[in-house]
């Protein structure tokens, strides 16, 4: 089913949630809402579920308006951040919950009960309370008990922010394939980046109650329309200063540390205030060898991440930039106080208009 939102408004008292707020979740995609505490995600998820109706903007399932429709009758599944399982409940009996207030047939029940929690993985723990669970398994009960509804979308918020980050990555993936053998909308509620990245089709990123950018996991990574989805997607360098020359796109940048280049994202212009966005993954340690445009910082500090190397070298007017160094069995690993140059690529570099 396909989920629209139309400039949606909500007001809590002098308070704006959400600030005109339009999306479309494809059918049988994975969406991810991902932004920062109170930027508005929870809120969009509530609004989608019924839980509240809109001050202004319309919500479409499949073109049909949904406001004022219940969230009973929204043929939606929802699983929360606590999972809000009845402890007295063995499982058998928490997933088969919503299914009798439907008062659909007892045989019904059972067959839709176990089938689901075998897709979960469950099978063999219908008589077991929550308390004699793990929190991984507490969260497959939640799954399971919103799956057995056969809902025409599938909300989730923030449903492994209680999980240890082993099983948080072990249980994305189940959810993920779950998602993709059902064929099910699904929307998720996130604060966690990767987390995002890892499970979406695409992302929709929020802050201050607006929809800042929506793209796919690589289109947000690598083409980020703003500073803010820069430096919230992933990990960048972040280099402030004046934009001093812009030709073909290519903006010449002076900083503390020395004058940089790198590509325009808007419309820039000779002395604004700008900042310079660069992954790490993009910044090359030339170790004093001189090339392109190289600055000369000292390191600082050295991590060493198994599939790579972490450096942090220090640069003129105190400013931090981290360069990752792949396949660290190839490369002779530095220490800090060692002098280096590090370099990037302009059109590895984006560079936008500071925000106030």
């Amino acid at each position: 089913m396909r989920v629209r939102l139309d400039r949606v408004v909500k007001r809590f008292k002098a308070l704006e949630a959400l600030a005109g707020v339009s999306l479309v979740v494809e059918d049988g995609e994975f969406f991810t809402l991902l932004g920062p505490s109170g930027c508005g995600k929870t809120t969009t998820l509530r609004i989608i579920a019924g839980f509240y109706d809109p001050d202004e903007g319309v919500v479409y399932f499949d073109d049909v308006p949904q406001n004022g429709v219940p969230p009973a009758q929204r043929g939606i599944g929802i699983v929360f951040q606590n999972y809000a399982l009845w402890p007295h409940m063995t499982v058998e009996g928490n997933v088969a919950y919503g299914l009798k207030l439907q008062r659909v047939p007892p045989a019904e029940i059972s067959r839709r009960v176990t089938a689901v929690l075998e897709q979960v993985g469950l099978a063999g723990l219908e008589r077991r309370t929550p308390g004699q669970l793990s929190g991984g398994q507490q969260q497959r009960v939640a799954v399971a008990r919103a799956l057995v509804l056969n809902p025409r979308v599938l909300l989730l918020d923030e449903p492994l922010s209680n999980l240890d980050a082993k099983v948080r990555a072990r249980l994305r993936s189940e959810i993920r394939r779950l998602q993709q053998d059902l064929g099910i909308t699904t929307v998720y509620v996130t604060h966690d980046q990767e987390e995002a990245m890892v499970l979406s089709d695409r992302i929709a990123v929020m802050n201050e109650g607006m929809v800042l950018q929506i793209g796919t996991p690589v289109e947000l990574y690598e083409q980020p329309a703003t500073l803010f989805v820069a430096d919230f997607i992933g990990t960048s360098n972040l280099l402030p200063g004046d934009a001093v020359e812009a030709r073909d796109g290519i903006v010449a940048v002076r900083t503390p540390a020395g004058v940089v280049r790198g590509t325009a994202i808007g419309a820039l212009a000779p002395g604004m205030p700008v900042v310079v966005a660069v992954r790490p993954e993009n910044v090359r340690l030339a170790d004093g060898a001189g090339a392109e445009t190289a600055l000369p910082g000292t390191i600082v500090l050295t991590q060493y991440l198994g599939s790579l190397i972490r450096y942090e070298v220090e640069m003129a007017g105190g400013i931090i930039v981290r360069v990752d160094v792949g396949d660290p069995h190839r490369h002779t690993r530095l220490l800090p106080g060692h002098p280096v140059e590090v370099a990037f690529a302009s059109r590895s570099a984006q560079v936008f208009a500071r925000e106030r």
